[in-house]
């Protein structure tokens, strides 16, 4: 006998949702508005702690920005959410299992990986991903053994979208005001002994293209003891740029280049650090031998691509910057995922509406789902998930509706003890709080900061295991 359609109470819809950034927390949220269905939702992480970039990527000086897991926590208080921390898919629980334990999957794993300049000398010691940097300041486990050398004077940060930015701003910012910040403390004690003095920033289009937004150019020029370098002809816009600015009329590029000229027409004041942005440029080789010393760069012309779009083409003038370190913030990718389909050029999961496709007969794979970076790539701000999760869970719905999935699956307690067996030390929501609320009583206690991580996953579970002990003695 076919089984009742999900969604009563008697047989609720069972979502898994993998990944506990902003995607798929949003998924959960939408999935739980549901007022015509009783929908039950696990969400998934592989580490302990959940909110995904906004925990490990935000940089630490904005914490306007991560209260937006004050809504995440809301959402965490509804009756038919669990939540797995410290569970990875593909080791603790394989796909085969999520499709028999639950109606719908919705992977919102995100893009962990750097994407590669793909230039001589990029492996000379020196040479770094954005990724790396941002993951060791900001405490995330995987990266809390990454050792940077910044005992030289001189930094490339390669890109200009907002984490370019972000690399930059932490290299030049004062002690002081990293140390009342949650960046990790290793990080904040080695960049106290930083001696980088000069960090050039290099787009490879112009200031026009830049993808940073108004906020992060403008907090450049409010860094003490810190110069902002721009060349006034970089901001004396090529005709290409100047025609797409006036078809756009983008609010946000012309603030931009505001900005930009103010810093052109301030005289440099010979302040210890500066930061020298470069428009139109393009890094084509590392120079060193046994670590990296400087930086190759190909000066770009503009034009307007068939699709109206400006681009950047190389010309046969160089020019060579000294350095000591360089970061490159180029973009994430995606990674392939427990045998799902993978499109290795976009580093994501082919889709459509959500609903993962098979590449080779352009089908859906019925009862499976992305969102999130790892289904638009990387692109886009916090509230950029919201739209693109609802997205996702309406094509789960509709599914629904349509009678594509439906199967039966086992009790909640049944995948309890499956877990239980294959990760005893997995995390639930009520744990994640009591570190939550350990980060900040330590964060209090060093001088009221906002929080001081764990930046290790056994010692969030060294930690729970002894609280668990002290409450049964």
């Amino acid at each position: 006998m076919q089984a009742p359609t999900p969604g009563s109470f008697e047989n609720p819809l069972r979502v898994a949702v993998i990944g506990s950034g902003p995607a798929g927390f949003y998924a959960v949220e939408h999935l739980l508005a549901q007022t015509d269905l009783t929908v039950q939702v696990d969400l998934y992480d592989r580490l302990p702690t959940p909110f995904g970039l906004v925990r490990g990527g935000v940089a630490p000086d904005h914490q306007k920005i991560k209260s937006v897991t004050r809504i995440y926590d809301r959402i965490a208080t509804h009756p038919q959410f669990r939540f797995f921390g410290n569970v990875e898919v593909g080791r603790d629980i394989l796909r085969t299992d999520l499709a028999a334990y639950y109606h719908g999957v919705i992977y919102a794993v995100g893009a962990h990986t750097a994407r590669k300049m793909g230039i001589p000398n990029e492996h000379l010691p020196g040479c770094h991903s954005a990724t790396d940097f941002v993951g060791w300041y900001n405490a995330d486990p995987d990266h809390h053994q990454r050792h940077f050398d910044l005992s030289g004077t001189s930094a490339a940060v390669v890109g200009n979208g907002n984490v370019a930015m972000d690399v930059a701003r932490m290299l030049a910012s004062p002690h002081e005001e990293l140390a009342t910040t949650d960046m990790a403390d290793g990080a904040v004690a080695a960049l106290k002994d930083s001696g980088i003095r000069t960090i050039h920033v290099l787009g490879r289009r112009g200031p026009a293209q830049a993808a940073f937004t108004n906020r992060e150019i403008r907090e450049f020029g409010e860094l003490p003891g810190v110069d902002v370098i721009v060349d006034p002809a970089d901001v004396d816009l090529d005709s290409a740029s100047r025609e797409a600015l006036e078809r756009s009329a983008d609010k946000t590029v012309e603030r931009n280049l505001a900005i930009l000229r103010d810093y052109a027409e301030r005289p440099p004041s010979g302040a210890p650090v500066r930061i020298v942005l470069h428009f139109a440029v393009s890094p084509v080789e590392l120079l060193g031998t046994e670590r990296v010393t400087g930086i190759v760069l190909a000066h770009n012309e503009l034009y307007t691509a068939s699709d109206g779009t400006v681009r950047p083409r190389a010309t046969d003038r160089r020019t060579t910057i000294p350095i000591d370190l360089v970061f490159a913030a180029i973009g994430y990718r995606g990674v392939p995922l427990d045998g799902l389909p993978f499109d290795r050029k976009s580093g994501t999961i082919p889709s459509r509406a959500g609903r993962i496709i098979d590449p080779l007969s352009e089908e859906a794979l019925v009862g499976e789902y992305v969102t999130g970076w790892i289904k638009r790539g990387p692109q886009g701000v916090i509230g950029t998930n919201k739209p693109c999760a609802q997205e996702t869970v309406n094509s789960l719905l509709e599914d629904l509706h349509q009678g594509l999935i439906g199967h039966r699956v086992p009790q909640r307690a049944v995948l309890e003890s499956l877990l239980a067996e294959r990760q005893r030390h997995r995390v639930s929501y009520a744990d994640w709080l009591t570190l939550d609320a350990w980060e900040k009583e330590r964060g209090q206690a060093a001088g009221g900061r906002p929080r001081v991580k764990f930046t290790r996953v056994d010692r969030m579970i060294d930690a729970l295991a002894e609280a668990g002990e002290a409450a049964t003695d």
